[in-house]
């Protein structure tokens, strides 16, 4: 039988003027802002003992009682999938993942993902929200992630991830040449009308992307991308916003277009790379239990290592 979440607490005066589930969000960093909105919807909070809505504003000093039963966790198969574990202790774990692992459980990819593959691994994460993962990478996305191995792991990695305090840095190839790095600073929704897409939308949520030049080649540049915040698809719609899709971008990217007097091993390279060129590279945050910082760094796949070396040679033939 599942124990009842029992919270009483008073809006403090420093959360004056903010919705009730931002405010929320800040003072019960443990839960998700779409779980309290579920709470609220649900009559499972409430304030000096009204039912009211997420968008209510607070001004301090609102009585709030949460009495909610915890979020059922789905059952999920633990499968013996093969991880590149980069670094793991007692309280976490860095893995780096390939091309075309799907992070998370959903429709169309039940089986076979991160998620199916860390809980064999570690079957302790049965017990933790979503197997201890805190952030994702896009199927066709390779690279660095981490993940919480107990509940206290989670709450403080939860916790700088909501501070912006965990670097995630990616390579890239755009489409186009920059002349230099910059900024990308444009909210981030749900496209209007393909709604399996993203858009950049005054309508979303902050965003915040930065990059800066690594190598110009003809009609690509290689950038390094750094996140502020982590919008889904975040990297592949800011750079598609600022005309320089990612090379390979399905979805963002547009047709293909081969550069005027490209070499044919380019041409037969770009034909044939299939997924966005983007790899998460280096990641850094604090240690939840030692509070030491720490990092890492993940090699680039062999075929984005590949793609580079054509590029460069296609540079060279001018």
């Amino acid at each position: 039988m599942q124990t009842k979440i029992q919270h009483t607490l008073t809006i403090p005066e420093e959360c004056d003027g903010l919705r009730l589930d931002a405010a929320l969000a800040k003072l019960l960093p443990d839960f998700s802002r779409t779980q309290l909105q579920s709470w609220i919807a649900n009559g499972e909070i409430t304030v000096n003992g009204n039912i009211v809505k997420a968008r209510l504003i607070v001004w301090g000093g609102e009585a709030i009682v949460l009495s909610a039963f915890p979020k059922v966790q789905p059952v999920w198969e633990a499968q013996p999938i093969e991880l590149d574990v980069i670094f793991e202790d007692d309280a976490l774990l860095v893995i780096n993942k390939p091309v075309g692992m799907v992070v998370h459980p959903a429709a169309g990819h039940a089986n076979s993902t991160l998620l199916n593959a860390l809980l064999h691994h570690t079957p302790q994460l049965h017990s933790l929200p979503r197997a201890g993962i805190l952030h994702r990478l896009d199927k066709e996305t390779s690279g660095l992630l981490v993940i919480a191995k107990t509940d206290a792991a989670r709450i403080h990695l939860t916790r700088q991830l909501r501070a912006r305090r965990i670097t995630r840095i990616y390579q890239a190839i755009v489409i186009g040449v920059l002349t230099g790095g910059g900024k990308v600073d444009q909210p981030i929704g749900r496209h209007p009308i393909h709604r399996k897409r993203m858009a950049a939308t005054e309508a979303g949520k902050p965003a915040v992307t930065h990059y800066r030049l690594v190598e110009k080649y003809r009609a690509h540049t290689r950038v390094k991308v750094q996140l502020e915040t982590g919008r889904t698809h975040q990297i592949r719609v800011h750079m598609a916003f600022i005309q320089h899709p990612l090379l390979g971008d399905p979805t963002y990217g547009g047709r293909l277009a081969l550069p005027k007097g490209a070499t044919p091993a380019l041409i037969e390279q770009l034909r044939t790379f299939k997924h966005q060129a983007l790899h998460a590279s280096e990641l850094g945050l604090i240690h939840p239990v030692t509070k030491q910082e720490m990092s890492w760094q993940a090699p680039l796949p062999a075929d984005f290592r590949e793609l580079i070396k054509i590029l460069t040679d296609d540079a060279r033939s001018v």
